[in-house]
């Protein structure tokens, strides 16, 4: 009897041992190798779903139709639970979220390391060290610029964020066009760098590709922490207003989510 009690001891000890085994190969096996990684960008307004042309009411009395919002992203970096990061290649690293282009509106990217991400940050245009490098310097991006109309000429440079629509007010009666367009102007870049914590980790692994989702509120474009009133001057496209959308543009992103599957 004891004999047989001590064979079924030890088969039970070997079994936990290879049950042991095999979890920690199969945590070593999850998180080694590349994987990819998916980020969306929603746009709302004010929480609610944003739709274009429908009239919303600023802080400032006006009734605000959007029909028209693009951005340009960029510089991409991740960031794990031990602190470590992970750039995206520069020279795959900028994207022009257009949000009447669905498919422009989620960004793949792809031989991400696996890894717990806990951060993601990027910029809102097109960094000063790139356009440096010249036209010629720019690649296919360029072009992709120009077609989108995110570019003023290339001596101007690229726009960073294009906000357009209409607008009235209490003083502003009939339809009237706006434009908010962000980019260099004289010596001020208006470059700006958002980093968001995830609310739950992004687990890249070369089975899951997670799929982070940014809420991008284009309420915050003028009337965020500075407001713009657009009956001053409908066409925001330099001087100290400029500097102060760009500042409006920390406030515009949240993570809502990450998917894990």
């Amino acid at each position: 009897m004891k004999f047989q009690f001590k064979n079924i001891a030890i088969a039970m000890v070997a079994t936990l041992a290879l049950v042991s085994c095999s979890n920690d190969d199969d945590s070593t096996n999850q998180v080694t190798g590349n994987g990819n990684l998916k980020v969306e960008f929603d746009q709302i307004y004010n929480d609610a779903d944003f739709a274009a042309n429908t009239p919303y009411t600023n802080s400032n009395g006006e009734v605000v139709k959007v029909n028209n919002i693009k951005y340009i992203v960029s510089n991409i970096v991740l960031t794990k639970e031990d602190g470590s990061t992970y750039t995206i290649p520069k020279n795959e690293s900028y994207y022009i979220v257009d949000e009447f282009t669905p498919a422009s509106t989620l960004i793949e990217l792809t031989n991400i390391p696996a890894g717990n991400y806990t951060k993601i940050s990027y910029g809102i245009g097109v960094d000063q060290e790139q356009f440096n490098l010249g036209a010629t310097g720019q690649g296919n991006f360029l072009t992709q610029a120009q077609d989108a109309g995110m570019m003023w000429s290339w001596s101007a440079g690229y726009k960073f964020l294009a906000l357009e629509g209409t607008f009235t007010s209490s003083t502003v009666t009939t339809d009237t066009q706006f434009m908010v367009h962000t980019g260099q102007t004289g010596t001020d870049y208006n470059y700006t760098t958002i980093t968001l914590d995830l609310p739950e980790n992004a687990l890249v692994r070369t089975t899951i590709t997670p799929q982070i989702h940014i809420m991008a509120d284009l309420k915050h474009i003028i009337d965020g922490t500075n407001k713009i009133a657009l009956s001053d001057g409908p066409m925001v496209m330099g001087g100290n207003k400029l500097a102060l959308v760009t500042t409006n543009l920390s406030n515009m992103f949240e993570v809502h989510h990450v998917h894990n599957d």
